[in-house]
């Protein structure tokens, strides 16, 4: 056969290859092989990644074996279980209790069917004996006993729906809680929460005492039988109806209403799926069938276990308990809530919702984006094309560059994992990869005899999309050496992190530092920064280059306001995890800097050098002395004329001789308060006069102003400093600029 029937046979079959994976990928030809490699890989990096810390935030209140032989077998009576929702919040002091058990039934007594009985029938008429039965009933029922200890606590109850083809489709048993929505809450847009036919649910009289209840069961188990992921959300009577996870998240938050999700965080359009359900300050994704994945924490023990034994006998620490959260479930094996999940295969029902209440308040949660299917068909056919091209150079080469491709797409597909809560297709990519490496190597070992190899080589490193973009375009036009451009760099520092940084342990400082330093990224990928380096909880980053851009100084300007803004918002998601409130300070400077590829022969880094990136860097660190959260230069503040700035200062920073005006970027003008414009105003006229050496007329000014507004430090800053100036007069004639000694 010739040499070019050679090569077009194995581009044919490598296109097959490639063609059947895509087609997987999209969904139209999806292939039960590769779901199944796909679960392999999710677990594997589930497993990889556990945080493998108990979190003491959940405790399990565990209905187990010994239990069972100190209170008899379940269900227990209904007085017992009061006493122990009474010992819970009134001897531990509890925050929520939430039962993974259903209550359907009402419980059996046979003095009071006697009772009932007598007070039916012969002794109807009986006025003494009816008063009687009244107290009598209330005193005996251990139904009104245990709905007594629910009345006005946060108590949420557990229940279970059944699915049309599930045995029990038609059951109608006990009351449901409220719902949690109306079905109209998605406006138009496809519902992808699966429909309940039946349910059993609670007596009315234990869920109308208890705030709330949600669903525990889950008709969303893989085909391998193991539980990766509950329903958020299911359909009855045009009603939703929450889980129980979410439903003990709504009870903590104080009952916030439902929203939903579509696209890039927008509140849905029609015709859009839902992609997450907003609870307040938590956005929780869902997939195409309203499911979350679960974000387990570890084998079982997690979450501390206590015995209801033990708290029945007033034998528990309370220390353990206090301010907690608690889940009453069952690990006894004869009650039939051990369920077989990817981190262990018998694993308790009611420890799976701890996980999920918990990834919910910590935000942990894996998403699948709605783009993944798109982004899993571009990858196939990216990493085909390249397993092609490495099909014709020389075995070494060929293996080398399959284990490149495989490594880099594992990394990137990790960092997804990590960073980004992303839970993006794995297998099919590394199969495509491992199918075309053997195609192509059978086929040079078996029937090609003379092959012809062009030698490729690989490079690359982390550099911004759009420089990646250009060097392909221009193979070895870009040199160490970089060019001169007229550009805005950035310098933020977290205030205090140091010593913040000192109380928290390394795996508590990693998750504060991913937390704060993605929104703050997000807010300059938006004003099409980029991002330069993390130095600690620092960032640097630039605008107007790779690509040009003649609004740098104004994204930049809106880039630290945002970032300001941003981490404001958050100050309620760091108190609920029990972190302080951070401020952040911004120094930004435009003006012309040398931008490139930087470094030697063994690293390089595309960054930015000059006067102009060291004056950002001193404007960050006079902002603390200015008590200021962003501080930009006199050339950036002439680009953005539309914005309201406080002028500082006139001042020489360290190191460099040149004098330069500091503003602080207050925000549009329309959007700020009268008094705010009547403040600067006053402030100016003080800055004249201390401009002008007027020493009586500036320090009058500047103390009317520190006595109005003590919360500003730059008015104190300034009577100090005109003391100074009076005390120690300068050598020189006063124009007006302060020398910086400090960086």
């Amino acid at each position: 056969m010739p040499r070019t029937a050679h090569i077009l046979l194995r581009i044919a079959l490598s296109l097959g290859v490639i063609l059947t994976l895509m087609l997987h990928a999209s969904g139209l030809y999806p292939l039960a092989l590769v779901h199944q490699l796909e679960s392999f890989a999710y677990d594997a990096r589930l497993r990889l990644t556990l945080p493998g810390e108990v979190d003491p935030r959940i405790v399990i209140v565990n209905i187990d074996e010994d239990s069972l032989l100190q209170e008899g077998q379940w269900p227990w009576p209904r007085q017992r279980l009061a006493e122990l929702v009474d010992i819970l919040f009134d001897d531990y002091q509890i925050r929520l209790l939430a039962f993974d058990v259903v209550f359907p039934e009402a419980e059996r007594h046979s003095a009071l069917a006697v009772l009932q009985s007598l007070a039916q029938g012969a002794l109807r008429e009986d006025a003494v004996f009816q008063q009687e039965w009244m107290d009598l009933r209330t005193q005996l029922s251990g139904d009104e006993r245990f709905a007594a200890s629910l009345r006005d606590r946060p108590v949420i109850l557990g229940y279970s729906f059944a699915l049309p083809d599930q045995q029990g489709q038609d059951l109608r048993k006990g009351q449901l809680p409220p719902a949690a929505a109306p079905l109209t809450i998605l406006t138009g847009a496809p519902n992808p929460f699966t429909a309940a036919a039946g349910y059993s649910a609670n007596l009315p009289l234990l869920q109308t005492r208890a705030q709330g209840g949600g669903f525990f069961n889950s008709p969303l188990v893989d085909q391998d039988g193991l539980i990766r992921r509950l329903p958020l959300l299911l359909r009855y009577d045009d009603q939703l109806y929450e889980n129980l996870s979410l439903a003990v998240l709504r009870t903590l938050m104080g009952g916030p209403a439902l929203e939903m999700i579509s696209g890039a965080g927008y509140r849905n359009p029609n015709g859009q799926w839902v992609e997450a359900v907003r609870v307040g300050v938590f956005d929780i994704p869902v997939d195409a069938q309203g499911a979350v994945l679960i974000p387990y924490r570890g084998p079982q023990g997690s979450f501390p276990y206590l015995s209801a034994r033990t708290l029945l006998n007033h034998q528990a620490d309370p220390g353990l308990l206090t301010g907690a959260i608690v889940l009453v479930g069952t690990t006894a094996a004869g009650l039939l809530d051990l369920r077989a999940t990817p981190v262990q295969n018998i694993y308790p029902g009611v420890e799976i919702h701890a996980n999920l209440i918990a990834g919910m308040l910590d935000q942990r949660l894996k998403r699948q984006p709605a783009f993944s299917a798109g982004l899993e068909t571009l990858l196939l056919l990216f990493l085909g094309g390249l397993s092609v091209a490495l099909g014709f150079a020389s075995p070494l080469k060929a293996l080398l560059g399959t284990l490149v491709l495989a490594t880099v797409t594992v990394a990137l597909n990790l960092y997804a994992w990590q960073a980004l809560n992303w839970a993006l297709p794995l297998a099919s990519a590394l199969l495509l990869l491992l199918l075309l490496y053997l195609l192509h190597s059978s086929y040079g070992y078996f029937i090609q005899t003379r092959r012809e190899r062009h030698l490729t080589r690989l490079f690359g490193q982390y550099v911004p999309h759009e420089l990646v973009t250009e060097m392909s375009r221009q193979p070895g036009g870009y040199a160490l050496g970089g060019e001169s451009r007229d550009m805005t760099v950035l310098f933020s520092d977290i205030q205090d992190f140091t010593t913040l940084s000192e109380t928290l342990d390394p795996h508590q400082l990693t998750r504060l530092m991913q937390f704060i330093l993605t929104p703050l990224t997000q807010v300059i990928h938006e004003q099409r920064g980029t991002v330069d380096k993390y130095i600690g909880d620092a960032i640097m980053a630039f605008w107007g280059a790779p690509l040009p851009d003649p609004d740098h100084a104004r994204h930049a300007v809106h880039a630290a306001l945002g970032m300001k803004a941003r981490l404001e918002a958050l100050t309620p998601e760091l108190h609920a995890r029990s972190w302080p409130s951070l401020r952040i300070r911004i120094g930004v400077n435009s003006g012309v800097m040398n931008v490139g590829n930087m470094g030697s022969e063994f690293r390089v880094a595309y960054t930015v050098l000059g006067d102009a990136v060291n004056l950002a860097s001193r404007l960050e660190g006079a902002a603390k002395q200015y008590g200021a959260a962003i501080v930009i230069s006199e050339t950036t503040r002439a680009a953005v004329p539309e914005l309201v700035c406080r002028e500082l200062d006139c001042v020489r920073v360290k190191g460099r001789s040149q004098p330069v005006t500091l503003f602080e970027p207050l925000g549009v003008i329309d959007a700020l308060p009268q008094t705010l414009h009547e403040e600067l105003a006053e402030y100016d006229e003080a800055l004249a006069a201390y401009r002008a050496g007027d020493w009586d007329q500036a320090s009058a000014r500047f103390e009317a102003l520190k006595t109005r507004y003590p919360e500003q430090p730059l008015y104190k800053i300034y009577v100090e400093r005109i003391a100074a100036l009076r005390a120690h007069p300068c050598a020189t004639a006063w124009d007006g600029v302060f020398t910086l000694t400090a960086k």
